[in-house]
C-alpha cells in the first residue's frame, strides 16, 4: 500500500492543533481516569486506533467521496469548544473534540469511510467521564438498589439484617453502602466491554443491542451479591472481611465474574438462534468482512476522486476543515486564559446564631462526608424559637467553583440513602421571602418519613443571585454563567424540620416559613449575588 505522505504530515498537523486546542481539556479527562471508575480509560484509545488499524486494507481499496458536511461538524465542534473553554467546563470540550476529530473524517473519507470508521470513533464516548450531577444522581440510585438486593442475599442464609437507606443493620455490625460500592467501577468498564463485544457479535441488530442493554442488570446483581457475601462474612467472621485486600479482591472477583455471564449469554443466543453453528464461528475478533462493506476482495486500490482533491491528493473539504483548525489554534490559546472570579464573601464560621427570635447551635460533620460532598465552606446549625420544642435544622454548602465536577448535591437524591422515604414532592413560592431583585424565594418541598419518625424538607440552589429548584436548570446557569460572567460559586440551602403527630404539614409550612423570612435576609454575605 503506498504511503500518502501529505496525509501523514496533516494527521500529525491536526494531532498537534487539536493538542493546542483541547489539550486543558484532555489532560482533565486523563486525571480522571486515576479513579477506579474510568482507569479503563487508557485502553479505548489504544483499542480505537487498533480497529483502525485493522481495516486499513479495506479503506485503502475504498473510493472515497468527501463530504463538506464533516467541515460543518469541525466548524461546530470548534465553536462548542471555545464555549467550553470560555466557560471553563472540562466536559463540554471533551465532547467536542470528539465531534471535530468525526468532522475531520468525514470531510476526508465520506460516509463510505465512515461504515469503516464509525466503530472506533463512536467507542472513544466510553473514554470521557459521566457530568459529575449525572454521576452523582446514577450512583445514589444503584446504592440503594445493590442495597435492597444485597439484603436480600444476606437473609436468604437465615441471617437477621435490618436496612435503613444504604445502612446495612447486622446487630452487631453495621455495614455502610457507600458510593464507592454503588457498582459504578464495574459498569463504566463493564459497558465499554460490552460495546466492543457487541461489535465481534456477527449476530442479529436485537442480539447486539441486548448485550449492551445486558451491562446495568449485569452489574447491579453482581454487586449486589457482592454486597450480601460481604455481609455473610462480617456476620460470621467480623467486619475486617470488609476491608483491606479481600475486599479489593472480591471485587476482582465479581467484575470477572460479570465478564463470565456475559459470554455464558451470548453463548446461550447462539446455542438458541444459530444452531449448527459455533460460538467461533458467530464472535469473529477481527475487522468486518469486505465483501459485508460492499467492497469486492480484490478491488485494487483506488485514488479520492481526482474533482475533489486540491493539493497533493488532499481532498478540499478536508483542506478546508485543516485550515478551520490552524485558525482555531492561536485563538484558542487567548479563550483558554480567562480566571474564575471568586467574589468576596463572609465564612460561615462568622454566621450568626442569634436570628431575629431564633437561637441556634452549631451542629458538626463528620469528615468522611466533608470529603464527599467536597464543598469549600458550609454551616449546620439548629435553630429553635420560644415556645417551640423541635428545631429547624439549617443547612448550607457553599462552592467557591463547580466547574471540575464539584457541586451540590442534590436531596432528593440523597435523602432515601439516610433511610427516608419520600412521601410528597413539591414546590412553593414564599412571597414573603424574596430575592435580590424582588422575586419570591422558590423552594423544593418534601414530606419524608422513616418508620414513626417524619421530617417536612425545603431546599433550593442559591447559584450567583439566582434562586433555583431545577438541579437541571442550575447546569444550564453554571455553563452561562461562567461563560458570562467567569463564575461558577453558589449553594444549596436546605431546611429541616420535624413533624411529630402533634404536628400538622401546615404548622411545619408555617414555622420553615418564618425562619426563611427572618434567615434569607443574612444570606447574600455568605452567597454572593
Amino acid at each position: 500500500m503506498k504511503l500518502n505522505y501529505a496525509l501523514l504530515i496533516s494527521a500529525a498537523l491536526i494531532a498537534l492543533l487539536i493538542g493546542l486546542i483541547f489539550g486543558d481539556a484532555l489532560i482533565t479527562m486523563v486525571g480522571r481516569w486515576e479513579s477506579e471508575e474510568y482507569s479503563h480509560g487508557y485502553l479505548i484509545p489504544v483499542i480505537s486506533f487498533w480497529f483502525v488499524w485493522e481495516n486499513r486494507l479495506a479503506l485503502a481499496k475504498m473510493q472515497f467521496e468527501p463530504q463538506w458536511t464533516g467541515v460543518v461538524c469541525v466548524l461546530i465542534g470548534l465553536l462548542i469548544g471555545f464555549a467550553g473553554n470560555l466557560a471553563t467546563l472540562s466536559i463540554i470540550s471533551q465532547y467536542a473534540f470528539l465531534l471535530v476529530l468525526f468532522g475531520m473524517c468525514l470531510a476526508y473519507t465520506g460516509w463510505k469511510g465512515i461504515r469503516l470508521l464509525w466503530f472506533p470513533l463512536v467507542y472513544l464516548i466510553f473514554m470521557i467521564p459521566l457530568p459529575n450531577f449525572l454521576y452523582n444522581n446514577l450512583s445514589s440510585e444503584l446504592q440503594l438498589i445493590s442495597s435492597q438486593i444485597g439484603v436480600a442475599v444476606i437473609r436468604s442464609f437465615g441471617i437477621s439484617v435490618f436496612l435503613a437507606g444504604n445502612v446495612i443493620d447486622l446487630g452487631n455490625f453495621q455495614l455502610q453502602v457507600v458510593e464507592a460500592c454503588s457498582g459504578l467501577r464495574y459498569l463504566f468498564p463493564l459497558a465499554s466491554f460490552c460495546f466492543l463485544c457487541a461489535y465481534f457479535f456477527r449476530a442479529k441488530l436485537w442480539m447486539r443491542i441486548l448485550i449492551v442493554l445486558s451491562t446495568l442488570p449485569i452489574t447491579v446483581l453482581m454487586n449486589s451479591f457482592r454486597i450480601g457475601v460481604i455481609g455473610v462474612l462480617v456476620d460470621n467472621w467480623g467486619i475486617e472481611q470488609a476491608e483491606g485486600f479481600l475486599h479489593d479482591f472480591e471485587g476482582w472477583v465479581i467484575f470477572i465474574g460479570c465478564l463470565g455471564i456475559l459470554f455464558i449469554e451470548m453463548w446461550l443466543l447462539v446455542k438458541i438462534f444459530y444452531k449448527g453453528k459455533k460460538f467461533s464461528q458467530v464472535f469473529v475478533i477481527g475487522a468486518q468482512p469486505l465483501d459485508v462493506l460492499g467492497i469486492p476482495e480484490e478491488a485494487e486500490q483506488v485514488q479520492t476522486v481526482q474533482s475533489q482533491t486540491l493539493f497533493y491528493g488532499l481532498p478540499k473539504p478536508f483542506l478546508t476543515a485543516l485550515v478551520l483548525l490552524i485558525i482555531a489554534a492561536p485563538i484558542s490559546m487567548f479563550v483558554g486564559d480567562r480566571e474564575e472570579i471568586s467574589p468576596e464573601r463572609s465564612r460561615f464560621t462568622t454566621f450568626p446564631l442569634t436570628i431575629s427570635d431564633w437561637k441556634g447551635v452549631e451542629v458538626g460533620m463528620g469528615q468522611k462526608y466533608i470529603d464527599e460532598l467536597k464543598f469549600d465552606d458550609y454551616i449546620i446549625a439548629n435553630y429553635t424559637k420560644p415556645g417551640e420544642v423541635s428545631p429547624v435544622n439549617f443547612y448550607v454548602a457553599y462552592y467557591a467553583s463547580q466547574r471540575q465536577g464539584a457541586s451540590a448535591h442534590s436531596p432528593k437524591s440523597c435523602i432515601p440513602g439516610d433511610g427516608w422515604r419520600i412521601g410528597e414532592f413539591t414546590q412553593r413560592s414564599l412571597p414573603g421571602a424574596t430575592m435580590s431583585d424582588g422575586s419570591p424565594i422558590r423552594v423544593n418541598r418534601a414530606v419524608i418519613s422513616k418508620g414513626d419518625s417524619k421530617q417536612l424538607v425545603y431546599y433550593w440552589f442559591q447559584q450567583r443571585g439566582r434562586n433555583i429548584t431545577n438541579e437541571y436548570l442550575v447546569k444550564w446557569y453554571l455553563f452561562w454563567d461562567a461563560l458570562t460572567r467567569q463564575r461558577t460559586d453558589g449553594a444549596l440551602v436546605r431546611l429541616v424540620v420535624a413533624l411529630p403527630e402533634s404536628r400538622s404539614t401546615e404548622e411545619g409550612d408555617k414555622i420553615l416559613e418564618a425562619f426563611i423570612k427572618d434567615v434569607h435576609g443574612q444570606l447574600p454575605a455568605y452567597i454572593p449575588n
